[in-house]
């Protein structure tokens, strides 16, 4: 693919190629054998094209996707046009907003027409057993003879395969998407003003001891509570009013920079889902005795206004807004997120702050079941001509110079084009000037499958420089306080008669923790009763919490027994 690995912009005479074709309604069904003989069909060298001109115009895909608000259309995108070029795979794109492909996925995967796979599919594990059960799905693992990238994937990570596998019959029915970066399993950094935190200890007469206020800083919830007392007392941004300070602030429930951490100080490794692995047990964290105690201590700082009520409300979306002022417009004292430069306008007036040690000394944090292997990325329809070809064309994707570009964007654009040709590295240029780093790629790449571990970080693909500060902030400030004992839940696969328990009960355990908790933290815990009451209830037949903690530890089981 030497076009797509080492060059950006594509002719005018490819362009107007790509305007003449199209899908083709009455598409002829070739067998591997016509495909080769006829179309040039070939999937073993990486550097050549998939078919041959002629193959070019006969056979065409239909792929449909969702995609971000601010994305370009897939047809318009250089990497997509490029790749055409070095593949002669021509796919037409249906690009539809998240929101409607929410809404119409059910009807996309009942009824397909002329649909020949689904991108961004983000399928869950149960369905797509049950529409591999009505043979819906193409049994990708049928097919890998075409594939040899994704199959000397799974030769090379039977972990990887293992979390894709469907149990009843030993087949993948979907490609999965797999970024290994270390930074998914612990989405919360503190982060404090340190400017107002200075103010806060010289005025307030805070004792932090011999500390720095500096990134590294290390606060136990007593100290952290003075300090939050002073920012909601007193006009930090001075612009003569002290209500509109807002002293710590989370997005609830959030994928990142939610209310995790805080139960840390309370030696609880929590997560939005309040389920673990722990000594290799699957464990509710609500069930844990110090849940209780962990609750009544923030809902008081939520009654003393130290914790921004609205953080128990507010959207990630407006959260982020509401951090851009500056000047007499900044409002934030602390706040919880992946990193201070994407909440705040001057995040160098930010310190990143080590886990608050709690009441007992306890110091820990989230451990998130984000995993870095998103199983359910890509699916096909059954009975879709010529999947031999779309298979290989996908294969493409997890070359790991392609993997980058289609996730972040192409040589030139986002690479530096002069870097990859001296070194063959990818390495990321300068952002444009009036431009953030979501936006350059958003606009260049369409995101989903690819394959980026950490063999190739460093030697093939150089991290973005954002990512490689988030993985520097973890690695001093958060990881070392996840005990060796807790791990999150992985990718776990299901039989279908657990998954019909997984049906019964997961929605409603999760509204009902989530009503009860939310509840509990505004209006504080009334009683040991009251909570008594609510962890009863969640073990009762009726809600189902040890039927599923049950499911999910015979998964697991596997997970762990399976080669």
């Amino acid at each position: 693919m030497k076009k797509l690995l080492a060059a950006v912009a594509i002719g005018c005479a490819a362009v107007v190629a790509l305007a003449g074709c199209g899908p083709h309604d009455d598409r002829e069904s070739n067998s591997v054998d016509e495909l080769k003989s006829k179309y040039g069909y070939q999937w073993e060298d990486p550097t050549k094209p998939i078919l041959n001109d002629e193959g070019a115009k006969a056979i065409s895909f239909h792929i449909y996707s969702s995609k971000n608000a601010s994305a370009l259309d897939y047809n318009s995108m250089d990497i997509m046009q490029t790749l055409y070029e070095d593949t002669n795979v021509y796919v037409d794109w249906e690009n539809v907003s998240e929101t409607v492909y929410g809404e119409q996925k059910t009807l996309k995967l009942g009824k397909h027409d002329g649909i020949d796979a689904i991108y961004h599919a983000g399928m869950s594990a149960s369905e797509i057993i049950k529409y591999a059960n009505r043979k819906a799905l193409l049994p990708v693992s049928d097919y890998l003879e075409y594939m040899p990238n994704f199959k000397a994937i799974l030769e090379k990570r039977p972990d990887i395969k293992k979390q894709i596998t469907n149990v009843e019959d030993g087949k993948i029915y979907a490609l999965p998407r797999v970024e290994e970066m270390g930074l998914l399993q612990n989405p919360n950094l503190l982060f404090l003003n340190k400017t107002w935190a200075q103010e806060a200890v010289t005025k307030g007469n805070i004792d932090i001891g011999s500390q720095e206020i500096a990134d590294g800083l290390e606060l136990t919830s007593a100290q952290m509570e003075q300090i939050l007392t002073y920012f909601r007392d007193n006009d930090m941004n001075g612009n003569g009013s002290t209500t509109d300070e807002r002293p710590l602030s989370f997005v609830y429930n959030n994928w990142q920079g939610n209310q995790c951490d805080l139960y840390g100080m309370f030696g609880i490794n929590d997560n939005t889902d309040h389920r673990i692995i722990k000594n290799d047990k699957v464990t509710c964290t609500v069930l844990d005795p110090a849940f209780k105690d962990a609750t009544k201590f923030i809902a008081n700082w939520i009654k003393e206004g130290l914790i921004d009520k609205v953080s128990l409300e507010v959207s990630q979306d407006n959260f982020l807004a509401s951090g851009k002022g500056t000047g007499q417009d900044v409002t934030y004292g602390a706040f919880y997120w992946w990193e201070s430069e994407t909440v705040v306008s001057h995040p160098e007036d930010y310190i990143c702050c080590k886990p608050l040690k709690g009441p007992n000394g306890a110091q820990t944090v989230c451990v998130s079941n984000n995993p870095e292997v998103s199983p359910g990325e890509v699916i096909f329809f059954n009975g879709i001509p010529n999947v031999e070809v779309l298979l290989t064309y996908f294969d493409r994707y997890y070359l790991p110079q392609i993997s980058a570009q289609m996730n972040y964007g192409p040589i030139g654009i986002v690479f530096d084009e002069t870097e990859y040709a001296n070194t063959g590295k990818l390495v990321t240029k300068p952002i444009p000037e009036g431009m953030t780093a979501d936006e350059l790629r958003l606009q260049n790449a369409p995101l989903g499958l690819c394959y980026l571990t950490a063999e190739q970080w460093g030697s093939t693909v150089e991290m973005e420089p954002r990512a490689k500060l988030r993985l520097e902030r973890l690695e001093k400030y958060e990881k070392n306080f996840v005990p060796a004992d807790v791990k999150p839940v992985p990718n776990l696969q299901f039989t279908q008669q657990e998954l019909n328990t997984i049906t019964q009960y997961q929605n409603n355990i999760n509204s009902y923790i989530r009503n009860q908790l939310m509840t509990f933290l505004l209006n504080g815990v009334s009683s040991d009763d009251a909570w008594n009451t609510f962890t009863a209830e969640l073990s009762s037949q009726r809600v189902g919490l040890d039927a599923l903690t049950k499911v999910y530890q015979d998964a697991y089981d596997r997970y762990l027994n399976e080669n």
